[in-house]
């Protein structure tokens, strides 16, 4: 079957609207995964509440979708499901005890791509609806935070 081209800015803005559902989907996956793999109690809990808060985007995501009069649909994210496979393969070649520093470090690069993902969002987003791209800045914020939240632990780690 033939990919749909995407023709106009409004096609790419669904297109990208679908992927980040996706993305999301994806992250909350990854994030239960990288919560088994931890150690720390600590990290554990990190990961845990960015469960919760993922859920929280995946809400808005849903919002926007239906702000912008758009049907909820999805569409691939090769770099969440790259990600993940990144962090399965470094846990899986890594000692137990690198385990913490492994999950926060692959969490960190998911949380930058997410980043990246709003920022384009938003950019598209703000022009034809004001409330629909305040939904995604709240995620953009969410993930900012926990990405900063991430690095400092990492950086804890490191000494």
């Amino acid at each position: 079957m033939p990919q749909t081209t995407l023709e106009s800015p409004q096609d790419l803005l669904r297109f990208q609207l679908r992927t980040a559902l996706t993305m999301e989907d994806d992250s909350l996956a990854a994030l239960k995964e990288l919560a088994g793999a931890a150690r720390s109690a600590d990290i554990k809990k990190l990961f845990r509440h960015h469960q919760d808060e993922t859920k929280e985007q995946i809400e808005n995501l849903r919002r926007v979708f239906t702000l912008l009069e758009l049907p909820e649909s999805t569409a691939p994210s090769p770099s969440t499901k790259g990600i993940s496979k990144q962090a399965q393969s470094l846990l899986n070649r890594s000692a137990a005890s690198l385990h913490d520093q492994v999950a926060l470090s692959c969490a960190l690069g998911n949380e930058h791509y997410e980043i990246s993902a709003y920022q384009s969002l938003i950019t598209a987003v703000t022009p034809v609806h004001a409330e629909a791209a305040a939904l995604l800045r709240a995620n953009l914020d969410q993930e900012t935070h926990t990405s900063e939240e991430l690095l400092t632990r990492l950086q804890e780690m490191a000494g």
